[in-house]
């Protein structure tokens, strides 16, 4: 007959998935149980044996639920080491039996501030204080403790169980560290979602709340950064879930994963549903953000193809095919085996156009019947649909050696009526139309950036030069390469231009506008050179690097 060593659990789960099986087993091993009001009435209901924590501490639930299992018969149980005489003889001389096992999962906080209705005090109210303080006690105590936090874990306890009559050690610090990483992505959660609100809603000093208002947690984190440009934590923590394991990080050598921020992601790359297709690399996932986060800033049907973290065709069209024929026409050659991203529907005509070359990832906000049943016929296309939405990520993070770079995200909008000429020619409707449409695409190409455009499509790209002036004769160079008149083009730089000798060359080529941030201090020389070249000039007073 085996020894069961674990003889008396405590259940307290606000997720009670897969619980009836897991207690029935444990009762079934001998194992009594200790549970809380809902988990209690929870087991009753589905008769299976259990204690409630009331009955062992003799004192009832207090303050609406928020004390029950905060007493020394709890945590003494909890906490004792069962090879220290001493502590066994105190928990004789208060009548504590130990508990060998703590099963607890909290309360939904993460999916609370994730509705769309709920208040502030609906977030506060579900903030769990007893279901981590009894994690963590026992995962301190993991030598003598069985902490179980994830449901996935159920079935190997009790096969330990049932075999053994225990849980190895082994196991035992492997739930610990489960149950540590749990408490620290919970509470890096309320930190996060505090300081929010925080930023929000204080000014000057003074509180302005109502802590019944529906949506507080809708935060207009413009309005929060606004309000200080000093409201980075003193300690950083950045929530996210383990989506999965990659096959390799960058080369083949490197070991990835891709992980999952919490909170309303929906709109951006990491909400995407994948129709089919082969597993998403490092590299895959990388290029497919730049190739949606580039796309989703049009309203008009628009197509980006992407290869290796620079867009090299990018285009506004009557619908997605048009969009697609003009990406593709940008540069036929670096398309080949990109990341191509729409903002519109992908039909079947779209589907079979793209099938004349090699792809890796297509992303859409939707596919009609007929274009998913093509795309079957090509099983390995990773083929990902993400809503649109104008969701944004808050910070943008960049390791370096032994530290993080943060950073508040680049995503802001060009209001063209704050636009500057600085030449006595002045840009007409098309070519605004074109100039915009060339800085949005310089903002997702790597510095020094270079974006040539002619009619809503990218004809020359120079990116990622070390001097400006290279990147504008690669742009020059690519479009000739391409068949491309450039003459009545126009040209968008990501930065300023530090001397004249990038207009006298985009000037040669047929350039006719040009939008660039401005600020150097070559600046009347440049704005001289486009004059006596008869271009026209804008200035949107800030640049766009991308690095």
């Amino acid at each position: 007959m085996l020894n069961i060593q674990i003889k008396r659990a405590l259940i307290s789960v606000s997720d009670k998935t897969n619980l009836i099986e897991f207690a029935r087993n444990l009762s079934s091993l001998g194992v009594e149980i200790i549970s809380t009001g809902g988990t209690y009435v929870f087991l009753k209901q589905n008769n299976i044996p259990a204690i409630e924590v009331a009955d062992v501490t003799n004192f009832s639930e207090i303050l609406d639920g928020r004390v029950k299992t905060l007493h020394p018969k709890i945590h003494g149980a909890i906490l004792a080491k069962r090879d220290d005489q001493s502590h066994l003889t105190q928990l004789q001389e208060h009548a504590i039996n130990p508990i060998d096992l703590v099963c607890v999962n909290l309360y939904p906080f993460e999916s609370t501030i994730n509705k769309l209705d709920f208040t502030f005090n609906d977030a506060i109210e579900n903030i769990d204080i007893g279901g981590p303080a009894m994690i963590r006690a026992s995962a301190k105590n993991h030598q003598h403790v069985v902490v179980v936090t994830n449901i996935n874990d159920y079935a190997i306890i009790t096969n330990c169980i049932a075999t053994s009559g225990n849980v190895p050690q082994s196991l035992r610090l492997e739930l610990a560290q489960k149950a540590f990483s749990l408490t620290a992505y919970y509470d890096s959660l309320i930190s996060q979602y505090l300081a929010k609100v925080a930023i929000t809603h204080k000014n000057a000093g003074e509180w302005h709340m109502n802590t019944d208002q529906k949506g507080i947690g809708n935060i207009d984190t413009d309005s929060a950064i606004s309000i200080s440009q000093e409201s980075f934590p003193q300690e950083l923590t950045i929530p996210a879930k383990l989506v999965q394991e990659l096959r390799y990080g960058e080369n083949a050598h490197q070991v990835a994963a891709f992980y999952k921020d919490s909170g309303n992601i929906d709109g951006l790359l990491a909400s995407f549903v994948k129709i089919q297709g082969k597993e998403l690399s490092y590299n895959n996932l990388a290029d497919a953000d730049t190739a949606w986060e580039c796309v989703r800033q049009f309203m008009l049907p628009a197509c980006t193809i992407v290869k290796h973290a620079n867009p090299c065709g990018v285009a506004l069209g009557a619908d997605g095919f048009s969009s697609y024929v003009k990406a593709v026409a940008a540069d036929p050659v670096s398309s080949f085996g990109g990341i191509i991203a729409f903002n519109c529907v992908v039909d079947a005509q779209v589907v079979n156009a793209i099938f004349k070359q090699f792809v890796e990832v297509l992303i859409a906000p939707e596919y009609t019947s007929e274009a998913i049943q093509l795309l079957a016929q090509k099983p390995n296309i990773r083929v990902l649909q993400i809503a649109l939405t104008d969701n944004h990520n808050e910070f943008d993070y960049k390791r370096i050696g032994g530290g993080l770079l943060v950073q508040t995200s680049e995503h802001k909008t060009l209001d063209t009526a704050e636009l500057k000429v600085v030449t006595q020619i002045v840009p007409s409707e098309a070519q605004y139309a074109d100039l915009q449409f060339a800085w949005q695409v310089a903002r997702m190409v790597k510095s020094n950036a270079i974006i040539l455009v002619k009619n809503q499509q990218t004809i020359g790209v120079g990116a990622g030069q070390m001097s400006r002036i290279d990147s504008s004769k690669i742009a020059i160079s690519k479009a000739h390469e391409f068949g491309f008149d450039v003459a009545g083009a126009v040209c968008a730089s990501d930065a300023f231009f530090p001397f004249r000798d990038n207009v006298d060359l985009l000037a040669a080529a047929g350039v006719a506008a040009i939008i660039q941030p401005g600020g150097s201090i070559k600046d009347a020389d440049v704005f001289a050179a486009a004059d006596e070249l008869n271009l026209a000039m804008v200035l949107t007073g800030y640049r766009i690097f991308r690095h």
